[in-house]
């Protein structure tokens, strides 16, 4: 049995539209990809941010029902893990990595519902109270908020703190 761990949770935003497609046996597999920026270092001492991008795969019903929601500068929060594809192309072996999502939580509003028209799909943003976020748990807030909001020290009393 292995003990290996291959999780992966970023929060970016959509770099474009995502893209539904059916498998042979009817499977939805939705595809999109996110930028993930990181401060860095530069030469003569400053901190930029660098962007990733990373290429991401959402199977079956949750792919149907949040694809709607997947447009270009969204920001998202995903759990997933990496996977491998490997196939030989012109007698040339490739390989490609990309992110399986378990998980996938709305954390903005599209601009176009911001605006309050039309995405560029051309269909009706749902309000955000009933767009889905994390799927299978609770509807999405209806503003950006962090993924967790646990509160701070001002949230408890000392008394009620059991140490």
């Amino acid at each position: 049995m292995a003990n290996d761990l291959n999780v992966v949770a970023l929060v970016g935003r959509l770099t474009r539209e995502s893209e539904l497609r059916y498998s042979n046996g009817g499977m939805a597999i939705c595809r999109f990809s996110i930028a993930v920026n990181r401060r860095k270092r530069t030469a003569d001492n400053r901190w930029e941010d660098e962007a990733n991008f990373f290429d991401c795969t959402m199977f079956g019903k949750s792919a149907e029902s949040i694809n709607q929601y997947l447009e270009k500068g969204r920001q998202v929060s995903i759990l997933g893990e990496l996977r491998q594809s490997r196939w030989e192309q012109d007698g040339q072996s490739r390989s490609r990595v990309e992110i399986a999502v378990n998980s996938l939580q709305l954390l903005s509003s599209s601009s176009a519902s911001a605006e309050g028209g039309r995405s560029e799909r051309g269909r009706s943003e749902q309000p955000a109270a009933r767009s889905q976020g994390s799927y299978g748990s609770r509807p999405a807030p209806k503003e950006s908020v962090p993924m967790m909001d646990i509160g701070g020290p001002e949230q408890f009393d000392d008394d009620q703190i059991p140490f």
